[in-house]
């Protein structure tokens, strides 16, 4: 279980502190954006209300809280999983980063009433109108190993 908590807790604060960087100490609030590597990586600020792409965003605060709740009962779930099947160490850095970020989310909504997101990449002759922050990497790349790695239990 100490994997799946450093992991939560560095991709927590990898999160916040990205946020509290680019969002306050670049001023991102205020200029809306910032060309990084265009079109590689840019800085563009999106307060996201609602879920990924801003789905369901023009519901208020109804929905702030149902989105709150449903990371929450989530996270736990997750980590009763976890806790209950206690797998390998790849399952414990999968779980602790799908509720690292999902618990980052979940402090933006509390703090700002919406989800900062700010980093943009495109490529390729493609533009991306969306922006996303490292708490939504995480989630991602938490849900997706979940799914794709072995939940064997850990030998012994």
């Amino acid at each position: 279980m100490r994997v799946l908590f450093l992991t939560a807790f560095w991709t927590l604060l990898a999160d916040q502190a990205s946020k509290a960087l680019v969002v306050h100490g670049l001023n991102l609030r205020d200029r809306g954006e910032i060309d990084v590597l265009p079109p590689l990586l840019n800085f563009r600020m999106a307060w996201n209300q609602g879920m990924n792409f801003g789905l369901l965003s023009d519901h208020g605060t109804l929905m702030k809280w149902l989105l709150i709740g449903i990371a929450i009962v989530i996270s736990a779930g997750v980590f009763w999983w976890a806790y209950r099947e206690r797998p390998r160490p790849a399952g414990m850095i999968a779980a602790g980063l799908l509720i690292g970020g999902a618990l980052g989310n979940v402090i933006d909504r509390l703090v700002y009433g919406a989800v900062a997101d700010f980093l943009n990449m495109s490529c390729c002759g493609f533009e991306n109108p969306y922006a996303f922050n490292v708490a939504d990497i995480a989630i991602f790349f938490g849900a997706v190993a979940l799914i794709l790695v072995p939940a064997e239990k850990k030998a012994g």
